[in-house]
C-alpha cells in the first residue's frame, strides 16, 4: 500500500520553481531519505506535503486520499506527523509539558489552552519521552537541556501524536557525533508501522537509515532508487558530491 503519492507537483516562488513537477510514492513502512544541496526545495516539499504553504500545481495523497485542499490540522488528523529545521519548543516549559501540550492539541477532547493540563496527558507524556530516553529528565525545562536532546523532544512530540507518516526534516543537524547516534538510533528504532521520511543535507550521515533515497535540484527529482544506486549515479556525485 502506497503512504504517500505525489503527482506533478509544483510551488513558485517569485516565478522561479521551488518545486517542479515533482512526482514519487512512498510505500506504507518505508524508510525514505530526500537529500540534495542548499536550496534544493527539501524543506519547500515538506511544507506542501504539511500544508504549511500551498501547492500552485499536482497532487497529495495520504493512503489515497487526497489531501491537497485539507488545512494542516486535518492532515494531522489522518495520521501525518513532523519535525522542523528549525526547532520549535517552548524554552521556559518542561520536556513533559511541552510533550503534554503536543498531546492536547491532537485531542479531539474539549480543553481551555489557558487551563490546568489534565494529568493523563502528563502521564503519556512521560511515557513518550521514556521512548526517545528521555524520562530522566522529563520535569527539566527546555532551555536547560543539550540541543541534541531538544531534537528528541521533537520527535517525542511528533511520535506522540501516533502517527501514520513521520516527516523528519534534518534531525541530526548540528550535533555532536555522540547527539548523532542516540538521534540515528531512535528513528531507527521507530515501529514499521510508522512510515518515516527524512530530509538530510549530509547524505554520509543518514545512507544507513533508508530502504529508498530521492535526490532533489533546483526542485526536480533527478535521482531515484536504493543506497547502491544512487551513490552511483553521475547526477548525485555531480549536483550533490561535487565530482
Amino acid at each position: 500500500m502506497e503512504a504517500l503519492r505525489l503527482q506533478n507537483l509544483k510551488k513558485a516562488f517569485g516565478g522561479l520553481p521551488a518545486i517542479a513537477d515533482v512526482s514519487l510514492s512512498v510505500e506504507a513502512g518505508e524508510r525514505r531519505l530526500i537529500i540534495g544541496p542548499n536550496g534544493a526545495g527539501k524543506t519547500t516539499l515538506f511544507n506542501l506535503l504539511t500544508g504549511d504553504l500551498p501547492r500552485d500545481a499536482g497532487s497529495i495523497a495520504l493512503f489515497g486520499t487526497e489531501v491537497s485542499r485539507l488545512a494542516t490540522h486535518h492532515r494531522v488528523h489522518m495520521g501525518l506527523a513532523r519535525t522542523y529545521q528549525i526547532i520549535t519548543l517552548f524554552p521556559k516549559d518542561t520536556l513533559e509539558h511541552n510533550v503534554a501540550l503536543s498531546l492536547m492539541g491532537l485531542s479531539k477532547t474539549r480543553w481551555n489552552v489557558f487551563g490546568r493540563v489534565p494529568q493523563s496527558f502528563f502521564d503519556e507524556a512521560r511515557t513518550v519521552l521514556a521512548r526517545v530516553g528521555l524520562e530522566g529528565a522529563a520535569k527539566r525545562p527546555i532551555a536547560e537541556v543539550a540541543y541534541g536532546e531538544k531534537r528528541r523532544v521533537e520527535i517525542a512530540m511528533a511520535l506522540a501524536q501516533r502517527p501514520k507518516v513521520l516527516l523528519l526534516d534534518e534531525p541530526l543537524a548540528g550535533l555532536s557525533r555522540e547527539e548523532r547516534g542516540h538521534v540515528k538510533a531512535l528513528v531507527a528504532g521507530i515501529p514499521r508501522e510508522t512510515t518515516v521520511i527524512m530530509i538530510e543535507h549530509d547524505m554520509d550521515t543518514a545512507l544507513d537509515l533508508a530502504d529508498q533515497i530521492t535526490v532533489l535540484h533546483y526542485g526536480r527529482v533527478i535521482v531515484e532508487g536504493t543506497r547502491a544506486a544512487v551513490v552511483a549515479d553521475p547526477k548525485t556525485r555531480e549536483v550533490y558530491l561535487g565530482h
